[in-house]
């Protein structure tokens, strides 16, 4: 990666981080993240067993794919380790930011933060297609703001429906 090619962010959830990762990370249940995310994810699709090398694909909604700039999202797990709740996985395809990168490994982290809360930290190594520097500050904002949303996607899919996914 280059050097200074680092976003990070972090958002806080009104949901446990049991309950979102088995919706979002635990690689369990591939039809939680669509159910949960209805409207904008349509399906996906795990090529291997979920773990380290498996390829997720997610097909996204007309409409997501109009805001997103691609109907496909691919990536390839490189670690999931449900114990620290931390999920890192290589952009495969898919976005209009991640058309102007050459790599793309993006790390989550939930943490707990009081009950029945948590928070999301974010990071994204990237490196360009053209060799460049950073992102220009909207381009960075609006990479960490597409992974950052679709967990605010199901929280609040999670807090209409508190039973699921206990």
């Amino acid at each position: 990666m280059v050097a200074g090619c680092v976003i990070t962010e972090q958002c806080a959830l009104a949901v446990s981080t049991e309950r979102l990762w088995k919706v979002v990370f635990s690689g369990e249940d591939t039809a939680a993240l669509p159910k949960a995310c209805a409207g904008f994810i349509d399906v996906v699709d795990v090529e291997g067993d979920g773990g380290p090398g498996s390829v997720f694909t997610m097909t996204l909604s007309p409409a997501a794919a109009e805001l997103s700039g691609s109907g496909v999202m691919r990536s390839r797990v490189m670690a999931r380790d449900n114990a620290a709740r931390v999920f890192k996985t290589e952009i495969l395809e898919g976005g209009k930011v991640s058309g102007q990168l050459k790599s793309q490994v993006v790390e989550m982290k939930l943490e707990a933060a009081g009950d029945g809360a948590c928070v999301a930290k974010l990071r994204v190594e990237y490196e360009r297609l053209d060799g460049g520097g950073a992102l220009s500050a909207e381009d960075q904002a609006a990479l960490a703001a597409g992974y950052l949303d679709q967990l605010k996607m199901v929280e609040a899919y999670l807090v209409a429906h508190p039973a699921e996914y206990v």
